[in-house]
């Protein structure tokens, strides 16, 4: 199936977030299909530099169509942030952005079997050369492990009735494609929000799971925070709450200095100095956006710049 055609969100305000630098080097940590790296290259001068990753091998194959020599497409997840760095020479960058969630592409496309909306292959992994996929996972995941799953990344109010129902449906087989998974929600939930699949949140739950997005995400971010240049920007795009409350916590932390205790006799002048600052306030799509792409409608955008050493 050919996907429509994938529309990158809050592109120019992303980019103009980075504050680039004609000469810096740049971290794309999801390349996507290249929006953002495209209108950060035509930021950069001759000297610029700008690493991208991605742990699809579709976008990473659709990337080989960027022709420049100032850029490099390194086929891993963002949590090799470090040592793909490392290997390359670089001990600094200017600024990184880190688009998360799942692209237009990935839903769209029956055969990934991220979506309900396609009979195909329970897959949903983002790197198909590698891991497990969601049917192999339910079909030796306890009623306890799916359960928690969908508590957890779905927040889900009926996880424990969906477990109790996938374990059941195994005695006849797996459950090997998204139609009968998606059958099987249906039956197991009593009621759900106007508007909404009664599968959404169990298929955003496997996909979480299966693709450990949220430890990803939570490797990731103090690798880029010591990597920072002194000004150089950390630039998030969350597409659900799960995400924008590790980022959120995560910049708050990093801009306080240390908590102590109390009656510690320690003064403030002597703490170590917050690592980030925040920027502005979290940033979201213009409703004209959101008409032309009702994905982003979700997505909020949270900056933070290194501060002085």
């Amino acid at each position: 199936m050919t996907s429509p055609a994938h529309i990158t969100v809050l592109l120019e305000e992303a980019v103009e977030a980075l504050s680039i630098k004609t000469d810096g080097v740049y971290v794309d940590g999801t390349f996507g299909r290249g929006g953002h790296s495209r209108a950060i290259l035509a930021r950069l001068g001759p000297a610029g530099r700008l690493i991208a990753f991605d742990r699809d091998p579709v976008a990473v194959a659709a990337g080989q169509a960027v022709k420049d020599a100032r850029f490099e497409l390194v086929h891993a997840p963002f949590s090799d942030f470090a040592g793909a760095l490392a290997e390359r020479g670089i001990d600094k960058v200017d600024g990184v952005l880190l688009d998360l969630g799942v692209s237009s592409p990935q839903l769209d496309e029956a055969e990934r079997g991220m979506s309900f909306r396609f009979d195909a292959p329970l897959d949903m992994r983002m790197d198909t050369t590698r891991g497990v996929t969601a049917a192999e996972w339910l079909a030796e995941a306890s009623v306890a492990d799916i359960t928690r799953v969908l508590r957890e990344y779905g927040e889900e109010r009926f996880a424990y009735e969906i477990a109790k129902a996938v374990v059941a449906a195994r005695a006849g087989g797996h459950v090997a494609t998204t139609g009968q998974l998606a059958a099987l929600v249906e039956k197991a939930v009593r009621t759900r929000e106007p508007g909404q699949h009664p599968a959404t949140r169990t298929f955003q739950a496997l996909r979480i799971c299966v693709n450990q997005e949220l430890e990803e995400l939570s490797l990731v971010l103090p690798q880029v925070v010591a990597a920072l240049a002194t000004h150089g920007r950390l630039v998030v795009i969350s597409f659900h709450s799960l995400e924008d409350r590790i980022v959120k916590r995560f910049m708050r932390d990093a801009s306080r200095p240390p908590q102590l205790p109390a009656r510690l006799p320690v003064r403030a002048a002597d703490l170590p100095r917050p690592k980030l600052a925040l920027v502005g306030k979290p940033v979201y799509p213009s409703d004209a956006e959101v008409v032309a792409n009702p994905r982003s409608r979700s997505a909020v955008m949270r900056i933070a710049e290194r501060a002085d050493s």
